[in-house]
């Protein structure tokens, strides 16, 4: 197929070939956009607004950030829980359902896996932190810490290390045993996962090769169209057991091998994908939008190349800190450099840059209509350009 079938299937997979809800978006849109992503981001970066809102707001617009803190922090007999934290494509909510998935061994354990041998080595630690996660919990690190190492320390005649603590509450939530069971600000504070997640989730066993499959699935559902490494980069899995999945997917029918021009790899599409015609419609994306976050996928898709300047030295950023592409009627034709200034009540845009080829008069009207929205959305009551970029100065005149 050609490169732009291959595009608009991962749009339309991604949700941007169905138009935003006329009204104000409820519980049964955000389910919607969860059923498809499986996975949301979530990155302590606030310079516009946490990672873990954003996806939602490219898909939906303007919506109540409330109904994801609602789905993934608080729990009541008439509105279960809908996500849960644990470690995905990086620290991340899931579908609470997929939480036996990730804690089967299909996924290797991430960099926290070091501190095991910490655990290994003080059990009476890992005993009195569960201790205090039981008897306080939903609790902070620094709460654990303050119990654990004080001057009237909980265990007496024992001095924790400070860092130890938190290095076993990170082990801890590694493995499963703890969760967030709330947050205050974007502090996590820790819960036995047993008090978070219904016993018929916590207590259901997968084995690797299954949860492998169905986490490829979802992956593949998720991106419509990708080669293995692509769907391998979603939940992070080993290269063998991605390949076994797919290789499982493709003999059940649920996977197709397909060749799109000018991919060097081969692709597999999902049976269920659908081919829009025409994608419409625009969107902000932030650096962790599952759309964009494989960087080579994204250059393979779009034609886009596009890094992350955060931990780049000033001198040496080509856009800026903290850089949105502006997706547009199926093309990524933009990207600003953007910063809520919270104490003037101004969505900065630092730098505005359009892509080569593109019409810049339709992509700077879209473009601020765009960010007008976002400032809105935000509570913020203007939009202020900056200097820097080609596309600026076109901005700044509109």
């Amino acid at each position: 197929m050609s490169p732009d079938a291959a595009r608009r299937i991962a749009l339309a997979a991604q949700g941007f070939a169905d138009p935003r809800p006329g009204a104000e978006p409820g519980r049964r849109q955000l389910r919607r956009v969860l059923d498809r992503l499986r996975v949301i981001q979530l990155d302590s970066v606030n310079v516009v607004v946490r990672a873990h809102y954003a996806p939602l707001f490219a898909r939906l617009g303007a919506y109540d950030r409330e109904l994801i803190d609602a789905a993934a922090w608080t729990h009541s007999a008439r509105r279960p829980r809908l996500l849960v934290e644990c470690w995905a494509h990086e620290a991340s909510l899931v579908p609470v359902e997929d939480w036996p998935l990730l804690h089967s061994g299909a996924k290797p354990r991430g960099w926290w896996r070091h501190y095991g041998r910490i655990a290994d080595a003080e059990p009476g630690l890992v005993e009195d932190v569960l201790a205090v996660v039981k008897e306080l919990g939903p609790v902070g690190a620094g709460t654990i810490e303050r119990e654990l190492t004080g001057p009237v320390a909980r265990t007496p005649g024992t001095w924790w290390e400070r860092s130890d603590v938190k290095k076993v509450c990170e082990w801890l939530f590694g493995i499963g045993v703890l969760t967030t069971g709330s947050r205050r600000g974007f502090e996590r504070l820790y819960d036995l996962s047993e008090r978070v997640l219904p016993p018929e989730v916590l207590h259901r066993t997968v084995d690797v090769r299954t949860a492998a499959r169905q986490l490829v699935e979802r992956a593949a559902r998720a991106y419509g169209i990708a080669t293995e490494p692509d769907l391998r980069d979603y939940y992070r899995l080993s290269p063998e057991v991605t390949r076994r999945a797919v290789a499982d997917l493709v003999a059940d029918g649920v996977l197709e091998p397909v060749r799109v021009e000018t991919w060097r790899a081969t692709a597999y599409r999902h049976v269920a994908a659908r081919t829009p015609r025409r994608v419409a419609g625009r969107a902000l994306l932030c650096p962790f939008d599952p759309l964009v976050w494989e960087r080579k996928r994204t250059e393979r898709l779009f034609g886009f190349r596009y890094r992350i300047e955060i931990y780049v030295p000033e001198s040496r950023r080509v856009h800026g800190y903290y850089v949105f592409p502006f997706l547009l009627d199926g093309a990524l034709v933009a990207r600003v450099d953007l910063k809520a200034d919270r104490a003037a009540g101004v969505l900065r845009v630092q730098g505005a840059f359009a892509e080569p080829g593109v019409e810049r008069d339709r992509v700077a009207s879209e473009l601020l209509a765009e960010l007008g929205v976002m400032a809105s959305w935000l509570g913020l009551d203007e939009v202020g350009v900056g200097e820097r970029g080609d596309l600026a100065a076109e901005l700044r005149r509109l």
